[in-house]
C-alpha cells in the first residue's frame, strides 16, 4: 500500500511541477530535449503501481492460504471426531452380533426342550 501511496505521490509531484512552460523536472534534475525525465518518472509510476499491485495480490494470496490452512485443521478435526464415532459404532456392531448369536443359542434349545416334551412318549 505504501508502494501505491508513493507512485501516487510522485504522479502528484510531477503534476504540480508543470508550469506554462511544459513539464518540469524536480528540483536538481536536468531535462533534455526529448523528455527522458518525464519518460523515466511515468515509468516509475507504472513500476510502482505494478509493485503495489503484486503486493497485494500476495497479499490476497496469503490470506487465502491461511483460510485454506483453518479449513484443512477443522477437517483434521472432523475426520478425527467421525473416526472416532466410527470405532464405535463398529464395537457395538461387534457386541450386537455376539448378544444375537447368544440369543440365537438359547432359542435353539428353547425349542429344542419344547419339542422333546411335546413330543409323545415312546
Amino acid at each position: 500500500m505504501t508502494a501505491a501511496m508513493g507512485s501516487r505521490d510522485f504522479r502528484a509531484q510531477d503534476d504540480r511541477a508543470q508550469d506554462d512552460n511544459g513539464p518540469a523536472a524536480p528540483a536538481g534534475a536536468r531535462v533534455t530535449g526529448d523528455g527522458t525525465l518525464d519518460t523515466a518518472v511515468k515509468r516509475l509510476a507504472r513500476a510502482l503501481d505494478a509493485l503495489d499491485a503484486a503486493v497485494e495480490r500476495r497479499r490476497e494470496a496469503d490470506r487465502n492460504e491461511d483460510t485454506l490452512a483453518a479449513q484443512v485443521q477443522m477437517l483434521g478435526v472432523d475426520r478425527a471426531r467421525l473416526a472416532d464415532q466410527l470405532d464405535g459404532e463398529a464395537a457395538l456392531g461387534r457386541q450386537l452380533r455376539e448378544v444375537n448369536r447368544d440369543v440365537a443359542e438359547r432359542l435353539d434349545k428353547a425349542i429344542g426342550e419344547i419339542q422333546s416334551l411335546l413330543e409323545p412318549e415312546a
